[in-house]
């Protein structure tokens, strides 16, 4: 973790998100060091939505950890295993629609996050066909935000 410090040193006059792509930084015994260097710095831990995988590419979803009291970071990936470890394109590798049930519990995790942070941004990677500004709109109204109806588009892909 100390190879980030120049990393983050020179970033110092900004908020820093750092999104691990190692699972073996967060789970078991690794999770309170890398949490506490993270929170040391200020940087700001991505926390994730992803397939249940053991595969080291694939961060746990059961991580919710807030290291910089401004501004807690949700990244969704969508839940389909196989596509995120053996897709060949990024469509492929992040092909998921999320289902209602599935928003409703990253609503739930967006309003803990947000008991321990000013600011939670819920980014969607799930970017095959129009899945995430649809998944973005429909998170937004499970969390009781105003949204206002968008006219209906003609399908892009």
């Amino acid at each position: 973790m100390s190879e980030l410090d120049p990393l983050i040193e020179m970033l110092s006059d900004y908020d820093l998100a750092i999104e691990l792509r190692n699972r073996n930084w967060v789970v078991g015994d690794l999770l309170k060091p890398t949490i506490a260097f993270l929170q040391k710095r200020h940087a700001i831990f991505v926390n994730v939505d992803a397939p249940v995988s053991d595969h080291f590419t694939v961060m746990p979803s059961d991580v919710d950890e807030v290291t910089n009291p401004k501004v807690a970071y949700l990244r969704l990936h969508g839940r389909n295993a196989k596509a995120y470890i053996t897709g060949k394109t990024v469509a492929a590798r992040f092909d998921y629609n999320y289902s209602d049930d599935e928003l409703a519990e990253t609503a739930e995790r967006s309003a803990k996050l947000a008991r321990e942070a000013r600011e939670v941004h819920v980014i969607f990677n799930n970017n095959n066909l129009d899945y995430a500004p649809h998944a973005a709109l429909r998170l937004r109204k499970a969390l009781g935000q105003i949204v206002k109806a968008t006219s209906e588009t003609a399908e892009l892909f």
